[in-house]
């Protein structure tokens, strides 16, 4: 892990590490065109750590962690992908994503006894096929792991599935967060009644619709990539904007707790997003095979569901819009300007995840069953 350089208190309270029971995780990930994969996998791994387990973290490409995660974690240790070759495997071993583990790693899985316990953690999606797809297994009848089993492992929005991933304290933490004196502290601060959003989002982001819809009086802090070069140029009267420095991972999520609406791409900021308690605007990953339009549907349909019936309407053709999958439409204004009714069903859809398993504790209990440890 590289040294400190950056803010090193955690983003929520972490309770002590627990050592009665302690599993040893070896997690894969292929950084592939943006930080969610390593996004998702360092919270998971660091989650894991701090509840008392021995995480590997094998990664190929290490870079990003000197901004998300500068201080060192007990329990945690990020390695290069090609180490692993020569590693003997622990309790438990994640490919996240489908990223293919190295022959190696798998012939010494195999050739250890008992068997590791192989997952493969799938993305989220609120999508049907979920539901049935969780706890899957595959058998493995041929390569270097034949003989052995893998299983799937899907995150998700119900108890159908394993949940998201939830620090125990999150969302105290979120709630009790000081936003205008954390803004005020860094020179990004709004003035004269201004609202604040954060903007996180893919080259493709249709922002001068955006700007045109939000209307004057909002400050736009704009995460690194492509919007930060071209909203400064496109900015409409009574908008600000500030480019921000990439941020430690704890320091995003507290970007989140402080803003009026979040706009975040992919999975990790989404997740993120919806824990924040705040409006959020999601920009899903663009599939060429259209793929992600069902996804956009599926998540709309579940996060809306008890919403007042007008606001829902406007916030899906917002949503549509600003994914390109509608045009742009005077609802799409008037989504952003409700500002009650997009609060309270933000909070009721927070509340219901929250009544939930988190990911990591759903996970733990699916490993400790399948290597006959107890919990």
């Amino acid at each position: 892990m590289p040294d400190a350089t950056a803010e090193t208190s955690s983003a929520s309270p972490t309770p002590a590490r627990n050592h009665a029971h302690p599993l040893r995780w070896d997690l894969f990930c292929r950084v592939i065109d943006n930080y969610g994969d390593i996004g998702v996998s360092l919270r998971l791994a660091r989650d894991l750590a701090h509840r008392g387990d021995e995480v590997r973290l094998w990664c190929d490409d290490l870079a990003p962690l000197a901004w998300m995660q500068p201080a060192p974690v007990e329990g945690l240790r990020c390695l290069p992908w090609a180490d692993s070759e020569r590693a003997s495997p622990g309790d438990v071993v994640v490919e996240t994503f489908g990223c293919e583990l190295p022959p190696r790693f798998i012939a010494a899985m195999a050739a250890r006894g008992p068997h590791p316990t192989w997952i493969n953690l799938e993305y989220l999606s609120a999508e049907d096929y979920v539901e049935r797809s969780h706890g899957l297994k595959s058998p493995q009848f041929s390569g270097p792991g034949a003989g052995m089993t893998k299983w799937f492992f899907y995150p998700g929005f119900n108890e159908r599935t394993g949940g998201l991933l939830r620090e125990p304290g999150l969302i105290d933490a979120a709630d009790a967060h000081d936003g205008a004196a954390w803004l005020a502290a860094r020179g990004w601060a709004p003035v004269a009644g201004e609202r604040v959003l954060s903007l996180f989002a893919y080259p493709q982001a249709p922002l001068p619709e955006l700007l045109d819809a939000l209307g004057p009086g909002w400050l736009l802090l704009l995460c690194p990539g492509a919007p930060q070069a071209a909203v400064p140029r496109l900015l409409r009267v009574g908008q600000r904007a500030i480019a921000l420095p990439h941020l430690t991972q704890d320091d995003y999520d507290r970007l989140l707790w402080s803003c009026d609406l979040n706009l975040v791409r992919g999975e990790d900021s989404f997740v993120r997003g919806q824990w924040a308690g705040r409006p959020m605007l999601w920009q899903i990953y663009f599939q060429d095979d259209g793929a992600h339009g069902p996804k956009l549907d599926a998540f709309l349909d579940a996060s809306l569901e008890g919403a007042d019936p007008a606001w829902a309407a406007d916030w899906r053709a917002l949503s549509c819009a600003w994914n390109g999958l509608a045009p742009w439409t005077p609802a799409c204004a008037a989504a952003l300007r409700e500002r009650t009714a997009a609060l309270v069903q933000t909070r009721a859809w927070r509340a219901g995840l929250g009544a939930q398993p988190d990911l990591v504790t759903t996970l733990r209990a699916f490993a400790w069953r399948e290597t006959g440890l107890s919990s």
